[in-house]
């Protein structure tokens, strides 16, 4: 499957949207990746993220872990792929928890899954939430990297399926609010 394949996909989902959007990560962007859209479609799911897996096919992975509501989709049909548990975080009071009596054990090698990285912030509080459990991360998987950084993770590995440069704007210098165009919220975080 071709990077362009990908595209396709979302197109016709209608998981590319058009507009004035204001991120999970406070900025504001002309178009978003509403992979919820696309995600509803079990057999595209399935497609990419069994491409996704074979990423990860040689490190043996036991858990494979997704913030939600974005990240849940892509970490169950990961863990069906690489033959893992498959387990989500969500916030509670504000905080990023793990519960539901979802549980890691210590060494676990572990995957964090997510649809789509732009600031890695869910990410890291994924991260940040397991470290008590004190398993191995393995690495990060996404099914999109909007994040224009080479490493946005830092020493742990990151692979996604595509890469997207989608310009993003401060509010105080977003030309959209400039053009008083109406902003919308898609996203999870409140």
């Amino acid at each position: 499957m071709a990077e362009t394949d990908i595209l396709k996909m979302f197109d016709k989902a209608g998981a590319l949207l058009k507009g004035h959007f204001l991120l999970s990560s406070g900025l504001h962007s002309e178009k978003y990746l509403q992979c919820a859209l696309l995600l509803q479609y079990p057999l595209y799911a399935q497609k990419l993220c069994k491409k996704l897996a074979a990423k990860f096919k040689d490190d043996k992975i036991d858990v494979v872990i997704g913030p939600a509501y974005g990240g849940i989709l892509v970490a169950y049909d990961l863990a069906r792929a690489l033959r893992a548990r498959a387990l989500f975080t969500e916030r509670k009071d504000g905080t990023m928890q793990l519960r539901r009596g979802f549980s890691i054990k210590k060494g676990e090698r572990v995957v964090i899954a997510e649809d789509v990285v732009t600031t890695g912030k869910s990410v890291l509080e994924v991260a940040e939430t397991i470290k008590p459990f004190n398993p191995k991360i393995v690495g990060v998987a996404a099914l999109v990297d909007r994040s224009g950084k080479a490493k946005p993770f830092g020493k742990i590995r990151f692979e996604s399926l595509k890469k997207i440069d989608i310009k993003t704007y401060s509010p105080d210098r977003c030309p959209l609010c400039k053009k008083n165009i109406p902003v919308t919220k898609p996203g999870s975080r409140a």
